[in-house]
């Protein structure tokens, strides 16, 4: 839904009309004197992004146009994405003088759908391959990357270059990747989704990329009433999930917004390469683990597992471990059973294997969680400890600790997922001692 304002307005008038605008995301379209649109843009907040061209220094080629300004319509959208969207549906239906022009040299980026195929990809491209359906253009090549990103939450569609035979009877036999485990794909490369039921999925987020979101919205709920009338509550449950997150983009689809993350003092891409680096890896870890114990005098023990995929971190990931089997204080047999736990349920094929594992503490608690995972058959995966105070990194690798400069962004990173997996920890077991003081039990 789309909120049409705007007025002929005098060259005084335009600041105060861009004051008054709402700071709320939409598209704003700028008009000369004859109404002819000059430029489209897209804005999180209209009053902010609007009001930027009339005040403060500016560049010859943006003054070049809004001199000519005298009307500027505006068009409000439920979120940041459908601004994005429409902005670039306007730019290919308007063609405003003002908008083909590129600083870089480069061509627009174009939301690209491979048709083509049994299992469609969706991927955004500078050169669109014959076949495909496209979208586009778009001015923001890393606001519709992000955009992609905000769509796969609802479509759980595949961005990879696989190529997919629905066929190939060896599907069943091979195991999803990463995207699937934190339900951003279903999975079509391991025959986890019929052909049929993923191209319902690329349908709706064509509806969706083309402006359908009222009619999207309708036709999964009746889909899902369908599907629940004719006990198919599997089915039902899936399109109910579908149309909550498909709701939600009004309030999470904003770029700046990650819904399972909390702030890094650090750009996570950056990290990714530089931990890498550090610990010469074959490749950039993805899905990294941290664990830590969490105890006072030996009671109400637990243990905690956090999750970060791509340097943020996925809440949906985190576990938490009631110690049962240690008695007393004993970080070490506390952190072997918190490994053995966690790993034999990922070998059953329940999670996926990390990248690498961090284990709060130094030697010891590294040697712990080592030899557990050497019985488990584990012993490839990467595993550091990280050490309180003096900020040594224990690696399984090398007999010597590594003092990494305290800036360095792969110990950074690593620093926020020990003092997230800390935290809760800790959160986890204040909850347990408090209940057992409420309940007067021993400690009471």
């Amino acid at each position: 839904m789309a909120i049409r304002t705007g007025a002929a307005q005098s060259v005084p008038d335009l600041r105060a009309r861009a004051r008054a605008l709402p700071e709320k995301p939409g598209v704003y379209l700028m008009k000369d004197a004859k109404g002819r649109v000059l430029y489209v843009g897209k804005a999180k907040s209209l009053k902010d992004r609007v009001s930027q061209y009339f005040q403060g220094p500016r560049d010859p080629k943006t003054v070049l146009w809004t001199v000519q300004v005298r009307e500027i319509e505006t068009l409000r959208t439920p979120s940041e994405v459908d601004a994005l969207l429409l902005e670039a549906r306007l730019i290919k239906d308007i063609r405003p003088k003002y908008n083909k022009e590129r600083k870089d040299g480069k061509t627009f980026p174009f939301l690209q759908i491979t048709v083509d195929e049994p299992f469609p990809r969706v991927e955004v491209t500078r050169d669109p391959r014959p076949g495909a359906a496209l979208y586009g253009p778009f001015t923001d090549a890393g606001a519709l990357r992000q955009a992609v990103q905000i769509f796969q939450r609802v479509f759980r569609f595949r961005t990879c270059e696989l190529s997919i035979d629905p066929e190939n009877p060896k599907l069943r036999l091979q195991r999803p990747c990463l995207l699937h485990w934190i339900a951003r794909c279903t999975a079509p490369c391991a025959g986890l989704v019929t052909s049929e039921r993923y191209a319902q999925d690329i349908a709706a987020l064509r509806m969706f990329v083309e402006g359908g979101r009222e009619p999207l919205l309708r036709d999964l709920t009746d889909r899902m009433k369908r599907a629940a009338g004719q006990m198919q509550f599997e089915a039902a449950a899936v399109l109910r999930d579908q149309i909550r997150a498909l709701e939600g983009l009004s309030q999470r689809g904003s770029f700046s917004d990650r819904p399972e993350a909390t702030p890094l003092p650090l750009r996570p891409e950056e990290a990714m390469e530089d931990l890498q680096k550090v610990l010469g890896l074959a490749a950039r870890p993805r899905l990294v683990e941290g664990i830590d114990i969490a105890t006072i005098a030996g009671e109400d023990s637990v243990g905690s597992l956090v999750t970060f995929v791509d340097g943020i971190p996925y809440k949906d990931g985190y576990r938490r471990f009631r110690i049962r089997r240690v008695k007393g204080v004993d970080d070490f047999a506390a952190i072997r059973e918190v490994v053995e736990r966690r790993y034999r349920r990922v070998l059953a094929g329940e999670e996926p294997l990390p990248d690498l594992i961090l284990v709060d503490g130094g030697a010891g608690q590294l040697g712990a969680a080592c030899a557990v995972l050497g019985e488990l058959e584990l012993a490839h995966l990467p595993v550091v400890g990280l050490a309180k105070r003096e900020e040594l990194l224990y690696r399984s690798t090398h007999r010597q600790p590594l003092a990494l400069p305290r800036r360095a962004l792969a110990l950074r990173f690593l620093q926020h997922v020990r003092d997230e997996a800390h935290r809760f920890a800790q959160g986890y077991h204040h909850l347990l001692r408090s209940k057992r003081l409420r309940s007067g039990s021993h400690g009471s």
